[in-house]
């Protein structure tokens, strides 16, 4: 038996990228799988604040670090007899509607055994690829305006 927390892991994966992916790139790739699916919004999308936690150094006591927006729907496909087989979920920082909408889309579509290998290889892969560059770019510019810090000690 496969414990609940590793079937988690593809989903937290895909809602990940999903989210730090933008609208329009998500979209744009979406759209090139060509998966029509009919479904309804069954909660939201609505937008609303959610608390955000830091510690000290990472590891000390939690403390309130402020509020940041946060917009989530709830999709349910439609099996074609009225019947709302499939959930899906999503949340994405800031107030864009479309784009939670659309992580619920795909993660109630990554549900069906057909699809889910062709979302996790055609669409999720692609764009962790992307955001990995992004990021890696982003880190490189940030390196080449690191200044070191040193002091001098004198020989008195």
């Amino acid at each position: 038996m496969t414990p609940l927390h590793d079937h988690s892991k593809p989903q937290a994966r895909r809602q990940r990228v999903l989210a730090l992916t933008p609208r329009d790139q998500l979209e744009a790739r979406w759209a090139t799988l060509g998966i029509r699916a009919a479904y309804r919004c069954v909660r939201g999308p609505e937008t609303g604040m959610a608390m955000l936690r830091g510690r000290m150094g990472g590891t000390g006591n939690a403390f309130h670090l402020g509020e940041m927006t946060l917009t989530r729907a709830s999709v349910a496909l439609d099996d074609g007899a009225g019947n709302d087989a499939l959930l899906g979920h999503g949340w994405v920082r800031g107030r864009d509607h479309r784009h939670a909408e659309l992580i619920a889309l795909v993660a109630a579509c990554a549900q069906r055994e057909a699809w889910t290998r062709r979302i996790d290889s055609e669409l999720v892969e692609p764009l962790e690829e992307a955001l990995e560059t992004r990021r890696a770019e982003a880190s490189r510019l940030a390196a080449a305006t690191r200044v070191d810090f040193f002091t001098l000690v004198r020989g008195e």
